[in-house]
């Protein structure tokens, strides 16, 4: 049989398919150091990888087998993309399953920001509650506020249209106009200036490259309203968290949610002191439908790999790569 390598442990029923199918080892099961379980396993020729695991250069030449890793996410800013092109070794994400639930997760925390939820129930656990009191943690309200995406794919259509059941108007960034967007649901295009000084709620759904990088800065958070609200719910480093910090700490925004950070589990110490940010644990695609639906599509995306087939789910370099081969 051949052997592939999962990372972490994540839904029961896919990672029985893979026992079934293949000689499966578990690397969290063989101790933490996943570059060394890597390395003693040199010979798999499938590994599937959560965005929390770096698949380096160093790696991917390791494991002379290697054929496909399938990355169980949508985004694969962990992996060496460019060596595993180099090396003729498929890679393959999770897109579209995850749509709605990170959808609800950024309106859930536009939510709970705006109304500060987790204020107020902090407040009734202390027991600091006395009973109603008519300026008891006033929040903002969104019927009317402009929501300012950045990033109109999929999550960010998906958010602006959830967006709407509470009476918000929405604007988008994006490098590509969505004119059947604009048509249908009167969205309008702005440049990404336009947007920061205009919108009272700014959601982040780009994917993450170099050129974004902190994205959102001390300059940019400077040019929001004073009283906005920042919500990322795609990659931490699209934003400089020290920044984001200072300027809630100054109280020159409302208010900001996070499920993503710069570095991954750690969170600036600034953020987590501060009671106008909303902190998630990478909540995102965390529902159980979601999440047996992405492990199914790698469980999917190494069977088809390791039968000789192109993959279903194959990253977007690697569908340009094989339209340059057949030119």
């Amino acid at each position: 049989m051949k052997k592939i390598i999962l990372t972490h442990r994540y839904h029961d029923e896919a990672i029985e398919r893979l026992h079934r199918e293949f000689q499966l080892v578990i690397a969290a099961d063989e101790g933490p150091d996943l570059p060394a379980v890597m390395r003693r396993h040199a010979d798999a020729e499938g590994l599937i990888s959560f965005l929390s695991d770096p698949v380096d250069a160093a790696a991917i030449r390791a494991m002379k087998k290697l054929k496909i890793i399938a990355n169980f996410a949508v985004g694969y800013n962990n992996i060496d993309v460019e060596c595993a092109l180099e090396k003729n070794i498929l890679v393959t994400h999770t897109p579209d399953v995850l749509t709605g639930a990170t959808a609800d997760l950024a309106m859930a925390l536009i939510l709970s920001v705006s109304r500060r939820l987790v204020e107020g129930d902090a407040l009734v656990r202390a027991g600091r509650f006395t009973g109603w009191q008519a300026g008891l943690l006033l929040g903002k309200e969104l019927n009317g506020a402009i929501l300012g995406i950045v990033g109109m794919g999929r999550i960010g259509l998906a958010t602006a249209l959830r967006a709407r059941a509470c009476g918000m108007k929405a604007l988008y960034y994006s490098r590509s106009a969505k004119p059947a967007l604009e048509r249908k649901y009167g969205f309008a295009r702005v440049t990404f200036l336009e947007l920061l000084r205009s919108a009272d709620v700014v959601s982040l759904h780009l994917p993450y490259s170099p050129g974004v990088h902190h994205l959102f800065n001390r300059d940019a958070f400077a040019l929001m309203k004073k009283d906005a609200i920042f919500i990322n719910t795609a990659r931490g480093p699209l934003m400089d968290e020290e920044a984001l910090a200072a300027a809630l700490e100054k109280n020159e925004l409302f208010g900001a949610g996070l499920d993503v950070y710069e570095d991954e589990p750690a969170v600036n110490e600034k953020l987590k002191g501060l009671k106008n940010a909303v902190l998630l644990p990478h909540l995102g695609s965390a529902t159980g439908k979601t999440r047996r639906a992405m492990a199914m599509m790698t469980v999917l995306s190494v069977r088809q790999a390791l039968a000789g087939k192109r993959p279903r789910h194959l990253i977007p370099e690697w569908k340009e790569k094989l339209r340059d081969k057949s030119k």
